[in-house]
């Protein structure tokens, strides 16, 4: 099955060109450069016109972050920490053009196209064909007694009382890990389901859930857009614990740690909240204007990375219009709302909040589902940093008092 024409269009119309003046303003140099440039490779054009061309923003501002990059290194490596520069290689994601891409398909195809374990299968080994071999006659497991406490605290529990006694999973054979790769993921969606694995992951979770058939693609769909997003801070501190050479069990439970913070997986708890609150009150636009007459933000829109627009949130509230067409208009009134205040668009964290309500689940199941999709990118970058067996360890730029010398 093909991306449908809607998508296709949305990705043409998100893309940003430059002409070669524009691209020379940008990057402080005159046309004839920027045609030099072209000649040598370092910038590809395309036509539009008669007698012009064009340049792609993205592949511009590339060059130009390498050029400052090789002017004044220090100032790079410090703006790296913040959206900045790329720190290391990693096979799995790309971020371009505003687009996604897992190993290099669009993750919208995936979505559309491709079950959570073919998914789980292409970040870890590149192959989506590897999917039945992986997720083969799974392990028998059994699920420990868990205090009543949110999901993620509750997988981060378990996560320690059976990577305790999984001996197996200090492995650092490839095959090892990925066997426990298998048996971690099967952890958390037994513990999110209260019912050991047995089968495919979404009709398994959905029968425990109570979602009904027609609506388990859009399950299926969160997961996948939520299994990997780059060098995220969860994703990161992942790469930090794994090169350190712990366990998969491990790595996981840091990326569980990270991800409940409120500037990251807790954006879509409080995109559900915000949610609640729009779809209760008959004025929308004075419940958001009042938030930021009070200073408070409005979650689940205005992606750094997206200012067309999430492509993973977009995916999500495309397919509940085309499964669940009743939620459309609300959907579409609140969008154009926070459009008309701040002209923001939505972020995946506000198609999560809407997964969570039309598969009719409790509040705290968009962070539940980040956190289980997330999963399999927890893992597919520990498997690459294990692969590189280095130790992850920045320096710090030292900004206190200077030592004094004493004197006696």
């Amino acid at each position: 099955m093909l991306i449908d024409e809607s998508i296709l269009e949305w990705s043409n119309a998100m893309t940003r060109y430059l002409s070669a003046r524009e691209v020379a303003e940008h990057l402080g140099i005159s046309v004839p450069t920027v045609y030099a440039y072209v000649s040598r490779g370092l910038l590809h054009s395309e036509p539009a016109g008669a007698h012009a061309h064009r340049y792609l923003f993205d592949e511009v501002e590339q060059l130009k972050l390498r050029r400052e990059g090789r002017r004044n290194p220090a100032s790079v490596a410090a703006g790296a920490l913040h959206w900045g520069t790329p720190v290391l290689d990693s096979a799995i994601t790309l971020i371009d053009n505003q687009l996604v891409y897992y190993r290099g398909i669009d993750v919208r195809d995936l979505a559309l196209n491709a079950s959570i374990e073919d998914v789980a299968s292409l970040i870890w080994t590149g192959e989506r064909q590897q999917s039945g071999q992986l997720w083969a006659d799974l392990p028998a497991i059994s699920i420990p007694q868990l205090p009543d406490l949110a999901l993620i605290e509750q997988c981060v529990i378990a996560l320690a009382m059976v990577g305790s006694n999984d001996h197996a999973a200090f492995d650092q054979r490839l095959q090892g890990l990925q066997r426990t790769a298998v048996r971690v993921v099967q952890l958390l969606f037994s513990v999110a389901a209260k019912r050991p694995l047995q089968g495919p992951i979404v009709a398994h979770l959905a029968e425990a859930w109570q979602i009904p058939a027609h609506l388990q693609p859009l399950l299926n769909a969160a997961l996948i857009v939520s299994a990997d997003h780059e060098l995220n801070v969860s994703s990161f501190t992942a790469r930090c614990v794994a090169s350190a050479g712990t366990t998969l069990y491990a790595v996981v439970s840091a990326g569980l740690a990270a991800l409940g913070g409120v500037h990251h997986g807790k954006q879509s708890e409080l995109s559900e909240l915000l949610l609640d609150e729009l779809l209760r009150s008959p004025d929308m636009l004075a419940v958001l204007a009042q938030k930021l007459r009070l200073g408070q933000p409005i979650p689940g829109f205005g992606h750094p990375m997206y200012p067309n627009g999430d492509p993973r949130g977009k995916v999500l509230l495309d397919l509940i219009r085309r499964l669940a067409p009743q939620f459309s208009s609300d959907i579409d009134r609140i969008i154009q709302a926070v459009y008309e205040l701040l002209g923001d668009h939505p972020t995946i964290d506000f198609g999560l909040a809407w997964v969570g309500r039309v598969l009719n689940l409790p509040l705290g199941s968009a962070m539940s589902l980040f956190a289980l999709g997330r999963s399999v990118g927890w893992i597919g970058h520990a498997l690459e940093q294990y692969s590189d067996a280095r130790l992850i360890r920045p320096r710090a730029r030292y900004i206190g008092e200077r030592p004094t010398i004493s004197k006696l």
